[in-house]
């Protein structure tokens, strides 16, 4: 009787150090963590367009990690002027830093590709602005209008002929216009 307690006690207090080493003192040292300067927390159509992001998958294709000097190439190829850092990620729950790079890192498009038009052409149509794109389109992102239809404030997403509809204008409904906004977060300032 006494060897099963002893069993189990040591078996608890494994355990117990196990919790404490993977979950509490990385909590804590994570709660220690400034925001790198410039970054601010979300307002409600970023933080709903970050909704979008996660529910439309984007992270299955996209990271949003720039690799330092001598882990990769990234700032070569233009994807941010410096790694990511801790503080990039201080408002983000959960973390969309991905593992996948089937398109380009997204860390700082927000610097990179700032055109509203160019970011809604691109999700109704991605071929539209990148040819060859393996983006997925998102067509249900937008609706089509009749030009009698259109209010003023409509945003009209103007896309080259060869992708527009036959009759009407492609309107982007709010989800997109949130998921646009989410995106200008995603900006690299340099630190010092």
């Amino acid at each position: 009787m006494i060897r099963a307690s002893v069993l189990f006690v040591g078996s608890l207090a494994a355990i117990l150090m196990s919790f404490v080493a993977l979950s509490v003192f990385p909590a804590v040292q994570l709660m220690e963590i400034e925001p790198t300067e410039g970054r601010i927390d979300y307002n409600f159509a970023e933080s709903q367009g970050r909704q979008v992001y996660m529910r439309e998958g984007c992270i299955y294709c996209h990271t949003q990690q720039v690799r330092p000097d001598g882990f990769g190439n990234d700032i070569g190829r233009g994807w941010g002027t410096r790694g990511s850092e801790p503080g990039d990620y201080v408002f983000d729950f959960p973390h969309l830093l991905g593992t996948m790079r089937t398109g380009p890192d997204l860390a700082d498009i927000g610097q990179r590709q700032p055109s509203r038009d160019w970011h809604l052409s691109h999700f109704y149509n991605p071929r539209s602005v990148s040819e060859g794109s393996l983006m997925p389109s998102y067509p249900y992102l937008f609706e089509i209008k009749s030009e009698a239809e259109v209010l003023a404030s409509d945003v009209v997403v103007n896309v080259p002929e060869a992708f527009a509809p036959d009759e009407g204008v492609i309107v982007a409904k709010e989800d997109v216009l949130n998921l646009y906004a989410y995106l200008m977060t995603l900006k690299q300032d340099p630190t010092n």
